[in-house]
């Protein structure tokens, strides 16, 4: 039975000039897989990023060469125009890099901080302490990020040992589950208490299986008011990781779960980075929680459409439209929203052609060579011969000019 959180109050958490939390919209992030002492190279995927639509992107802070590249870094892309929130991801010495290098901590707009690897024992509260003190002293916002994969392991080990003396012991994985939620609020309250202030503060507590990720965030949700970054934290490749995400992800979001999100899908070689920003706009647009770009309906063929032209055609106005998105955005605001179909036959054509902005239908297997195209409704034109294709993006692109052309003012 679904939850309803649309109620739940969140913090507005800060991140740059990005506004994360308490009723504005779900914002995408992502991550780059550079060296981030190559500071051209990482320039270079920070920028394919952000122009793909992730709104903040996190690097990696390893080393102290990765730190005092940070001011290098946000230099470039300045000079390019862009105003990137940059996301430090740092673990075993965040707290040295942030005191060392104080221009990185001072230039990168959010720190991600892993609970379970700042330190054990006393040296674990005051490594995290010492990155509180930064953050707060920089003004900067604070991810708590709690992965399954490195939770902390005393914290782990002692609620093991609990469980196992208690009269009615949980399973193992239901401790470890219970540890992670723990893990994620207690190190948020620990943040309060050393000054940090709410409105500095998001959670995420990432693990790979799609029904823990979906019953974690459901806690936490109940349990605070911190905005939550969802992802899975290994999603895998292809379309494993695409549709694990989006199961898990699509729940979450539907129930007003998630203020921040990222698909973490592993590229194949030599693939973009930047997949992982596209899976992460169309859940949103699929959800009507935003609009990206303009979106294209087809049918997916059967025995009537024995030709590859409605594909094709399909394939040609999705890739069309892609290409457009930035130019679109800019001088036609409210393309996002445009809806195309592409249909193969006479069954669902003409209606789903008619029930979208603009359509067409192309004939199937027998039927007459010709492809009404439907426009608000109505029909417009019929289309054929050779030059089909082309005719009908040219009319795909005069329906943006003069719909949302209007509202540009000039």
């Amino acid at each position: 039975m679904q939850t309803d959180f649309s109620s739940r109050k969140t913090n507005t958490v800060m991140v740059g000039s990005v506004p994360v939390g308490a009723g504005h919209p779900v914002i995408i992030q992502s991550m780059t897989n550079t060296d981030t002492q190559d500071v051209a190279s990482t320039v270079k995927q920070v920028k394919e990023l952000y122009e793909a639509g992730s709104e903040i992107v996190r690097i990696t802070v390893n080393t102290k060469a990765a730190a005092q590249a940070v001011p290098s870094i946000v230099s470039e892309l300045e000079k390019s125009g862009l105003d990137v929130p940059l996301v430090g991801d740092f673990h075993y010495n965040g707290h040295l890099l942030l005191t060392e290098v104080p221009d990185c901590a001072k230039l990168l707009a959010k720190y991600r901080i892993n609970p379970g690897n700042v330190g054990k024992g006393e040296r674990h509260d005051e490594n995290f302490k010492c990155m509180i003190d930064v953050a707060i002293k920089h003004n900067k916002p604070v991810r708590i990020g709690v992965n399954w994969g490195s939770l902390d392991q005393e914290l782990l080990a002692l609620n093991m040992d609990k469980n196992a003396a208690s009269k009615n012991p949980q399973d193992a994985h239901s401790v470890l589950m219970d540890t992670i939620v723990e893990s994620a609020m207690a190190s948020a309250q620990a943040a309060l208490n050393y000054g940090m202030s709410k409105d500095k503060i998001i959670i995420s507590a990432k693990v790979s299986e799609v029904p823990d990720l979906i019953s974690i965030y459901r806690r936490l949700a109940k349990l605070s008011e911190f905005p939550l970054h969802l992802g899975l934290t290994e999603a895998g490749m292809g379309v494993k990781g695409i549709v694990s995400s989006a199961a898990a992800l699509s729940v979450l979001l539907s129930e007003s779960i998630g203020e921040t999100i990222r698909v973490s899908i592993t590229p194949a070689p030599g693939a973009s980075r930047t997949e992982e920003v596209k899976v992460c706009q169309q859940v949103l647009q699929s959800l009507k929680l935003r609009s990206f770009t303009a979106q294209v309906t087809a049918c997916p063929g059967c025995g009537r459409t024995t030709s590859t032209v409605f594909q094709e055609l399909a394939k040609n106005i999705e890739d069309h439209l892609a290409v457009k998105r930035m130019e679109w955005s800019k001088a036609y605001p409210g393309a996002e929203n445009l809806k195309v179909a592409v249909m193969g036959c006479i069954v669902n054509g003409p209606g789903e052609s008619k029930h979208s902005d603009i359509g067409i239908s192309l004939p199937g297997t027998g039927e007459e060579p010709r492809a009404p195209v439907y426009i608000d409704g109505e029909h417009h034109t019929t289309l054929d011969g050779p030059t089909l294709a082309l005719d009908f993006i040219q009319i795909v692109e005069k329906y943006v000019k003069d719909k949302y052309g209007k509202t540009v003012k000039v």
